[in-house]
């Protein structure tokens, strides 16, 4: 018998947490180069083109579900508006990492798309904890994290940014089930 892991999918509010497709790569293309966006988290480039939104929906498509999973957040009448994903990593507990569109800034957007993947991580993993970071400079990221229910946890890591190409400060945060 052969079993087909089917993408998940999320739903929230406003928003659906699907896998990225080929459909989505000039959204996604357009949303995500931009400087202020990319200088903020860790895998990013800028500039951030057609090219890289196609390697990053090929990357999607190739995770290990049982190690990582990485969610288109859809709008429900907006359309594409970021990304968040959850992965393994180095620390104990999986990792959960995001960025929204500058239009949709200030929406809850990310907090209600970061709130709905954890529900779902722990429900599918079963995982009790799941880490985060911020840089430094981007206290809204943080506030975003807080509402998740994601606490600090006093440590500063240096973590490297590809888009500004050197190691930034980041402020580490644990969430608990």
């Amino acid at each position: 018998m052969c079993v087909i892991e089917t993408s998940p999918v999320v739903e929230t509010r406003r928003l659906l947490l699907r896998a990225p497709g080929p459909q989505d790569i000039p959204a996604i293309a357009r949303l995500a180069n931009d400087p202020d966006i990319a200088r903020m988290t860790c895998r990013m480039p800028h500039p951030f083109g057609q090219g890289d939104a196609e390697d990053f929906v090929i990357a999607v498509a190739a995770q290990d579900p049982n190690k990582a999973a990485t969610f288109l957040i859809e709008h429900e009448d907006q359309g594409p508006v970021g990304v968040i994903g959850m992965f393994e990593d180095a620390d104990v507990a999986p990792e959960a990492g995001y960025w929204i569109g500058r239009p949709f800034w200030g929406r809850g957007f990310a907090t209600e798309a970061l709130e709905g993947a954890l529900v779902w991580a722990s429900k599918r993993w079963k995982r009790q904890a799941m880490m985060s970071g911020h840089f430094a400079d981007n206290p809204a990221s943080g506030r975003v994290l807080e509402k998740a229910g994601f606490l600090y946890t006093g440590e500063t890591r240096k973590r490297f940014s590809k888009a500004r190409g050197e190691p930034v400060d980041t402020r580490m945060m644990v969430w608990l089930a």
